[in-house]
């Protein structure tokens, strides 16, 4: 069988799909992926994957772009003639999606988010909500990442009831994150791991650290992850001022996962936050965005605490709160924060699942 699977980011695809796109390559199938280029491509295409440069904007609504894309999509499914097509994000989604069920090809949606559009209640939402219907009414399956986006897409008429499928987002992969020793007491980390954006939370997450550093000198704040928004000036000067420590984007998060003492994520929505995961089954406590997409990765006051999403004030309370725990507490809602993922989160679980749905 030869499979296409479109997505809009290397990064996203290699970091969080790697273990599926293996499966299906490991049960004989093709495997083609369709996005634009990048570092982590060649590791794909080293495991098996054939790549096809495909050329996005992530975020603007060009009609002239989209237009090409669309084309270019046309093209693939004429060069490939693929058997099965998988999607992820909301371009892939909807313009591969709308081919597809005009062609009447079998082809599975992921919903890793619902992004800006569905925050509104314009005509933008109005325009999604149409073009989502039409590029899912023949679709497979259309697979969720948490129960909040699965309901909005019923409740819009979106998607029907059989054709949904609910998993606890893309799974994290126990064996590359596995459980590290809690850090010593000598002082307080905390940890963002994100793109630098306003919907990430980090406008909350800024204010809230300018506060606890007036308050604690043993406190410090990583921000690790490329500028998305135009917060460049903002995290020099928080730098400068001795507010944060910003690290830019990393290959490798874990060694800042190691000596984290609570991961912090106040995002204002998410499909299912892969960061969440990954701090969690490495053993660390997580505040994060009361909020489907983040709110699975924690059961508040055990594991992490919840913070009402675009407030500064409650997650500078709930930061606060965590760093006057007691040491031997923070150990203990980090190891609950392990166990946690060591069920249902399990990447394996995860694949499992995915495929047996996709394949039979």
């Amino acid at each position: 069988m030869k499979v296409l699977v479109v997505a809009n980011f290397d990064v996203g695809l290699y970091k969080f799909r790697k273990e599926l796109l293996q499966e299906i390559l490991n049960s004989g199938h093709e495997v083609y992926i369709s996005l634009p280029n990048g570092d982590l491509v060649q590791p794909l295409v080293d495991m098996g994957c054939q790549f096809i440069e495909t050329e996005l904007d992530r975020r603007g609504m060009n009609p002239v772009t989209d237009l090409k894309l669309i084309g270019k999509y046309r093209k693939i499914l004429n060069q490939i003639k693929p058997d099965l097509v998988i999607t992820y994000t909301i371009k892939p989604n909807i313009y591969m999606g709308m081919l597809c069920k005009n062609r009447s090809i079998p082809y599975v949606i992921n919903i890793t988010g619902l992004g800006t559009a569905f925050q509104s209640h314009g005509v933008m939402l109005k325009v999604f909500v149409e073009m989502y219907k039409f590029a899912c009414e023949k679709a497979q399956t259309v697979i969720f990442e948490n129960c909040e986006n699965m309901q909005i897409f019923k409740d819009y008429g979106i998607v029907k009831e059989q054709q949904c499928l609910l998993n606890n987002g893309a799974g994290v992969n126990l064996e590359e994150y596995p459980f590290t020793a809690y850090p010593n007491d000598e002082q307080i980390r905390f940890l963002f791991v994100g793109r630098v954006m306003q919907e990430k939370g980090i406008d909350e997450l800024f204010e809230a650290a300018k506060r606890i550093k007036k308050e604690y000198d043993n406190v410090y704040f990583d921000i690790v992850g490329p500028y998305e928004d135009d917060y460049k000036d903002v995290t020099e000067q928080l730098v400068e001022d001795g507010v944060i420590e910003y690290h830019g984007y990393q290959d490798d998060v874990k060694p800042f996962i190691e000596r984290a003492h609570c991961f912090v994520l106040p995002s204002r929505h998410e499909g299912m936050a892969n960061t969440n995961l990954e701090c969690g089954a490495m053993g660390r406590p997580i505040i994060t965005s009361n909020i489907h997409g983040c709110l699975e990765a924690v059961i508040d006051g055990e594991t992490g605490f919840l913070a009402e999403p675009k407030n500064a004030d409650d997650l500078y309370d709930k930061m606060k709160k965590f760093i006057d725990l007691p040491y031997d507490k923070k150990v203990e809602m980090g190891q609950a924060s392990h166990n946690h993922f060591a069920g249902k989160f399990d990447k394996k679980y995860v694949i499992s699942k995915t495929i047996e749905r996709i394949f039979g």
